[in-house]
């Protein structure tokens, strides 16, 4: 049970980063001004935030990384 809920955490935190990740390169984000209910509005917004957390966290720890560089 509890390696379930571990499971199901991690998963909802990559789809997170993901949806991070796709807010930094293209600048689409979900439409949270249509969710009606203000509380889950914000419990959604801190989904979003700490998903652009642990994006920012792999980039500075895939950027100390001597397997990538940064080409722009």
């Amino acid at each position: 049970m509890f390696s379930t809920l571990i499971h199901l955490g991690v998963d909802a935190l990559l789809i997170s980063a993901c949806l991070a990740g796709i807010k930094r390169s293209t600048g689409l984000t979900p439409a949270l001004a249509r969710v009606p209910n203000k509380d889950i509005r914000q419990l959604l917004r801190s989904y979003l935030e700490l998903g652009e957390y642990a994006f920012d966290f792999a980039v500075v720890i895939l950027g100390r990384s001597a397997s990538f560089e940064r080409t722009r």
